[in-house]
């Protein structure tokens, strides 16, 4: 009976904190249009509302009282285990309630209006795993769930070299492909001096990313949804559509080669390329379709099924990513990254993201999705940007 009731009342509280809230926006919208007896009434909701939440987080308080210290449901006096607020649920009433309740432990970012959470924290659970606080949208109102798009969703992120941080800048050390030898030495006889390892500093500052998430103010007061779900799908292709045009932009930093044909394309991963460095290709659609049709002397295909490649291919014995033409140049340009992204790439990750409310001239306010990353050039040697021109 106790933990139905505190339940109620909390999800009471939730409910109370967003009227004020939005009722208290509204009353400051009334007074800049002079509207003043509008503005008198929402006042006097807003105090009623307030008084409200007080009563209620009385009454919690009293439950809450009750049961630790012993009640009608634990006559025995013993200490009962309290069901704490788990962060997601900190995030979800702060985000709800538009910043008007917050919970301890809370993190934020350069102002308490942007609230940090890990990525982790809100993609949304697949399938066959049972998602919690998930509840049927209510109102047919709501029409900011946007309708999924097919679109190209290779990540190129998982083939380049991450380093997690939660700093703002520094340095990274590149540790150089060895070229040295080991000496044979007579018995007794002094070592030789042996290269010392040799470091490049590849220097990094992370850069903050905004980009609108489609749940606005209304969608929240509207229906009872999984907030942190829906973001998350948002923030899902939204963050692969980020990562992927910066590592892109450093892709086309790399030293540009254009082959005309198959044997020249070979010339790149036999002669150019240290056959120390792990190659493969991230290529656009276009790139791919003429590798795809390209034919060996005995007119098979040159490419292979593979089940260890994301794409399913491979070429070369060489392993293929796919993405749209219009990240690595124009629509119909046969273009690609061919080397080894892992050892030419480094993607540093500041981890958490912030979500915070903008304001906006149609919806009134929508949610903010802020993401801090940064990728720069490793191995200058470790690739080549390529031009597929048959």
């Amino acid at each position: 009976m106790f933990d139905e009731k505190i339940k109620e009342l909390k999800a009471t509280i939730e409910t109370l904190s967003s009227t004020i809230a939005t009722k208290t926006a509204e009353v400051k919208a009334a007074l800049e249009a002079e509207d003043l007896e509008t503005a008198k009434a929402l006042k006097a909701d807003v105090e009623s509302a307030k008084a409200d939440l007080a009563t209620a987080n009385e009454n919690l308080s009293l439950f809450e009282e009750t049961l630790k210290t012993g009640g009608a449901e634990n006559k025995g006096g013993r200490e009962v285990p309290q069901e704490e607020l788990t962060y997601r649920e900190k995030v979800k009433v702060f985000i709800s309630s538009k910043g008007a309740v917050v919970h301890d432990g809370l993190r934020f970012g350069d102002t308490r209006d942007e609230v940090l959470i890990s990525f982790n924290d809100i993609t949304p659970t697949t399938d066959g795993v049972k998602k919690e606080q998930t509840t049927k949208v209510t109102s047919t109102e709501l029409v900011t769930t946007p309708i999924k798009e097919v679109k190209t969703v290779a990540d190129l992120k998982a083939g380049v070299r991450v380093h997690k941080t939660n700093k703002g800048s520094g340095t990274y050390p590149i540790l150089k492909r060895a070229t040295s030898r080991m000496h044979s030495v007579e018995e007794l006889e002094k070592n030789p001096a042996l290269a010392k390892p040799e470091f490049d500093g590849v220097d990094w500052k992370v850069v903050t990313y905004r980009g609108a998430i489609p749940i606005s103010q209304e969608s929240i007061e509207d229906a009872d949804v999984d907030l942190l779900a829906l973001i998350g799908e948002s923030v899902g292709e939204i963050k692969v559509n980020t990562t992927n045009y910066a590592i892109a932009e450093v892709y086309k930093t790399f030293p540009a080669k254009t082959v005309a044909n198959l044997d020249e394309l070979k010339k790149i991963l036999n002669v150019d390329l240290d056959p120390a460095y792990a190659v493969g290709f991230d290529a656009t659609q276009s790139f791919y379709n003429i590798l795809d049709t390209l034919k060996d002397g005995n007119g098979r295909y040159l490419l292979q099924d593979s089940i260890v490649s994301p794409s399913g291919k491979v070429a070369l014995g060489k392993n293929i990513d796919v993405v749209s033409d219009n990240l690595l140049g124009s629509p119909g340009d046969a273009k690609a990254f061919v080397g080894d992204s892992n050892r030419g790439v480094l993607f540093v990750d500041r981890l958490e993201i912030g979500l915070r409310w903008a304001d906006n001239e149609i919806y009134g306010q929508y949610l903010q999705v802020v993401m801090r990353f940064d990728v720069k050039k490793a191995d200058k040697k470790a690739g080549f940007f390529v031009t597929f021109t048959p």
